[in-house]
């Protein structure tokens, strides 16, 4: 098959990463992969599988409107090359594919989203909220397939969406290829230190991990002798860096920017901290599962509850809970949680599995567009046969 992927850019995030290790793996099952470029650039770009790439030179600044330059930039591809199926990865490219189907009409490839984020959005105001559900039952009829990541997003996608039964599928978001999972899954858990305890959060600096609500719970639950180390870039690191000032913990809080990968720093720390609003299924927690590292999370996706196993691999806090969280953090100390229980959920989230899986939904996806091609060409055939015989 000819699978088209469009992506934004090489900046870091969770959505990308998945896309490129998929896209990885099905060029080595023998596909023609083409990653379709918004703007080539972006801290990632070293770390970037060998793929065949595709992009419009330019000399504006893009990234100031990158959804219009991404829609003009993959029009323009599936013009010249076309493609047999078009992956979206993630609900910010559901756009990229209205485009597409606004633009090419029946001649889109037939088109697969993954939803990656919350459906529902407690951030969003009242308005705001109605007009995102009208946005989100559209989709449900634009793509041939909706991908959810476990069995409680397949609810909210019929429930949200109101999606065909027949559209929905559910492959776990492929997060960890068999090789890390094997790595991670030697790092040997101790009892933490009686002194202290060492404390990792990790994700984008950006209102929705609300890592203000963290520090503050932080500095509420945590003693002297902990540590909390915070690894990721993003727009509020000025602003959070004020806050540990002003809470007197910036002793105790590191903030070390965008890493490379954070398995150092699965095998350094003892617990990880989620502070989210809201999800679509958190990469993290499935790493610092693979880890055996028990978890502190916000209920903030539907997913959560199976991903802590109910208690057996972590502890799980209202969102937006401040005085829950600061609990949180000091239970955690006293989790030994289940390291193998923990590991096997993230075994579900294997990436060589999950490729095998998307490359069968595209097979019946293509085949079933095919077959409705076929149909609609017979009867459009049939009709004015039929508009014969009636004025005979």
């Amino acid at each position: 098959m000819r699978i088209a992927i469009p992506i934004h850019s090489f900046e870091p995030g969770g959505v990308e990463r998945v896309a490129l290790g998929l896209a990885a793996q099905w060029r080595e099952a023998g596909h023609e992969v083409t990653v379709v470029l918004g703007r080539p650039g972006g801290a990632g770009l070293c770390s970037a599988p060998a793929l065949d790439y595709w992009s419009l030179p330019t000399r504006l600044p893009t990234a100031s409107w990158r959804t219009p330059w991404m829609v003009h930039t993959l029009y323009s591809f599936l013009i010249e090359r076309r493609a047999d199926v078009l992956f979206c990865p993630g609900n910010t490219y559901a756009v990229i594919g209205a485009g597409m189907k606004l633009l090419m009409g029946h001649h889109a490839p037939p088109m697969l989203l993954k939803i990656s984020n919350a459906l529902q959005r407690p951030d969003m105001s009242a308005p705001m909220r109605r007009g995102y559900g009208v946005w989100l039952r559209a989709q449900g009829g634009l793509f041939d397939s909706l991908v959810a990541l476990s069995e409680p997003m397949r609810r909210e996608v019929r429930e949200c969406m109101l999606a065909e039964p027949r559209r929905v599928e559910v492959i776990a978001n492929p997060i960890l290829n068999r090789r890390r999972l094997i790595q991670l899954g030697r790092i040997e858990r101790r009892t933490p230190s009686a002194w202290g305890t060492r404390y990792l959060a990790a994700g984008r600096l950006a209102p929705q991990k609300n890592f203000a609500l963290m520090l503050r719970a932080f500095a509420a639950g945590a003693r002297a002798e902990d540590r909390l180390t915070i690894a990721g870039e993003g727009p509020e690191r000025g602003p959070l860096e004020a806050l540990a000032g002003s809470l007197g913990i910036a002793g105790q809080v590191t903030f070390l920017g965008h890493v490379a990968t954070i398995d150092p720093l699965l095998a350094e720390h003892d617990a990880l901290l989620l502070s989210s609003d809201y999800e679509g299924l958190p990469g993290v927690v499935v790493e610092a599962l693979a880890a055996g590292m028990p978890i502190l999370a916000t209920d903030c996706c539907v997913s959560m509850g199976s991903l802590l196993d109910h208690g057996r691999t972590g502890l799980m806090v209202p969102v937006r809970c401040q005085h829950g969280f600061a609990q949180g953090i000091a239970a955690l100390r006293d989790l030994r949680g289940d390291p193998t229980r923990a590991r096997a959920v993230a075994a579900h989230y294997e990436l060589e599995g999950a490729a095998r899986r998307y490359l069968d939904l595209m097979r019946a996806v293509v085949s079933r567009r095919e077959a409705e091609r076929r149909r609609d060409l017979a009867l459009s055939t049939l009709a004015p046969c039929r508009s014969l015989r009636r004025s005979q």
